[in-house]
């Protein structure tokens, strides 16, 4: 087992800071006459006819709000979504909090079916994951303390983790509420970020056999503070989303220290799609979770750790262009993102009575 050392953090020169260039810019309706300001500052969605919908994002990374794509059976809800992913026919799957653990839905967004009933905590569902490489998903479970893989028809194909037994907090052993998995694409392996109890790293065989663990609780290169989500580039380089140490940190997939990119605001979902990082940052932190342009939003990097692209509101909300606390982050083969968000934990739950509040979105690419 390979563990990383703990040099000197190094980062891009421009990792986490919005290049120059990237500034708000303008669309004009030709036939219309009115200008569309392009920003992370929506007013409004415009509907009649003759005025195009706002548009989201910067440069080659612009976005409209797609109005009610979602289409749930009636008496059917969400109540709401740590987790989202995409396979290869544009389906979306969506983790949910509510009766229904797993949804499915076409590209158009009708509902298919529901699985996963029966398999899951009843307010814990965590992260979803989808492999191309073997056309399955894998959902975490930190209520329960395991990583279960389902085929896309909803098949359960393995569970890992004794269900309900957690390890010692802090043990390092496997699991202490794990939060996500990914599957390695050349060889099938599974990295699982145990992020609430453990701050650790653990690899296992496509068979569900243990092979080895990295990370501990602490801010240096290699530690963790609850890590959220593991993705993989083309190279293979592991990305683990650190959200309490705000950054994201890359490794071999021995798990020894490459690099990391600072000053995001409490990332805790992440895709990888076409060269580009897509992040889903969370919103505040105990004492300034009401404090405006702290997270809520998406931001997208290049695999060099630049910020191409970053939108949503400052302010936290139901609009589009808003978020109140994403979770979850795909994109599909046509580049629109869908971000799932745990809104009723964060906000919802505190209302008086108690509220179930969107927790999904989508964003077409303009």
């Amino acid at each position: 087992m390979k563990r990383p050392s703990s040099p000197a953090p190094s980062w891009s020169s421009t990792a986490g800071v919005l290049p120059s260039k990237i500034t708000p810019s303008f669309r004009r309706k030709p036939e219309s006459g009115i200008i569309c300001r392009t920003t992370t500052q929506p007013r409004h969605t415009f509907t009649r006819e003759n005025i195009m919908p706002e548009v989201y994002g910067q440069g080659d990374f612009q976005y409209t709000f797609v109005e009610d794509w979602l289409k749930l059976p009636d008496g059917m809800r969400l109540l709401e979504c740590p987790g989202v992913a995409v396979d290869g026919d544009d389906r979306v799957f969506i983790l949910t909090r509510g009766e229904h653990p797993i949804m499915v839905f076409d590209k158009d967004g009708n509902f298919e079916r529901s699985f996963g009933q029966g398999h899951f905590s009843e307010n814990r569902t965590h992260g979803l994951y989808y492999s191309a490489a073997d056309d399955t998903l894998l959902a975490a479970d930190d209520g329960i303390h395991t990583i279960q893989k389902f085929s896309v028809t909803g098949e359960k194909l393995m569970e890992i983790g004794e269900k309900n037994h957690p390890s010692p907090r802090w043990s390092g052993q496997p699991f202490n509420r794990p939060t996500s998995a990914a599957i390695r694409p050349s060889n099938g392996d599974i990295y699982i970020s145990d992020g609430y109890g453990n701050s650790r790293i653990h690899v296992y065989s496509p068979e569900g056999d243990y092979k080895f663990s990295w990370g501990e609780p602490g801010i240096d290169a290699g530690q963790f503070i609850r890590p959220h989500n593991i993705a993989f580039d083309e190279d293979e380089r592991v990305y683990v989303v650190d959200r309490e140490c705000h950054r994201i940190q890359l490794f071999d997939t021995d798990g020894t220290f490459l690099t990391m990119w600072s000053n995001i605001h409490r990332p805790d979902s992440m895709v990888y799609w076409q060269g580009h990082i897509y992040v889903g940052e969370l919103n505040g932190m105990g004492g300034v979770d009401d404090a405006p342009g702290l997270g809520h939003r998406v931001t997208i990097y290049d695999r060099d750790g630049n910020r191409v692209c970053v939108f949503g509101s400052p302010e936290e909300g139901e609009g589009p262009g808003q978020f109140i606390a994403p979770h979850g982050i795909a994109v599909d083969s046509t580049g629109a993102v869908y971000v799932s968000e745990v809104s009723f934990t964060i906000r919802g739950s505190h209302m008086d009575p108690p509220k179930e509040l969107r927790s999904f979105s989508k964003y077409a690419r303009v």
